[in-house]
C-alpha cells in the first residue's frame, strides 16, 4: 500500500509538467514530498505500462541530460517527444534555466 501511495504521488506531479517544460528526478521527488528519492522517481517511471499517457519524457536528470544512453531507441524516443514540444538540445543537453518547470 505504501508503494502505491508513493507511485501515485510521483504520477500526480509528473502529470502536471506542462508541454515544453522539463523537471528533474530530484525535483519530482521533492514536489512529491519525498526528498532525496530521485532514484525512486526513475524506478517508478521505468515501470509505466506501454501506452501510458503520463508525460514521463519531460523528466530528465539534474545535468539537463536524458538518462538513457545516447543513441539508444529509448533516448531517441524521449528526445523526439521533447523536440516536438519545442525543447531545444544543445550538445545533448537541455537548458534548465530555460525549460525547467517551476511548479505551481
Amino acid at each position: 500500500m505504501e508503494d502505491l501511495k508513493a507511485n501515485q504521488k510521483i504520477w500526480l506531479v509528473v502529470s502536471q509538467i506542462p508541454e515544453g517544460k522539463v523537471a528533474t528526478y530530484g525535483q519530482i521527488a521533492d514536489m512529491a514530498k519525498m526528498p532525496r528519492r530521485a532514484r525512486l522517481v526513475g524506478n517508478v517511471l521505468s515501470q509505466l505500462p506501454a501506452g501510458s499517457t503520463l508525460p514521463w519524457h519531460r523528466v530528465i536528470n539534474a545535468k539537463g541530460e536524458l538518462s538513457f544512453p545516447n543513441g539508444t531507441p529509448r533516448y531517441q524516443k524521449q528526445k523526439e517527444l521533447l523536440e516536438s514540444e519545442g525543447v531545444v538540445f544543445i550538445n545533448a543537453r537541455i537548458s534548465l534555466s530555460t525549460y525547467q518547470w517551476e511548479g505551481e
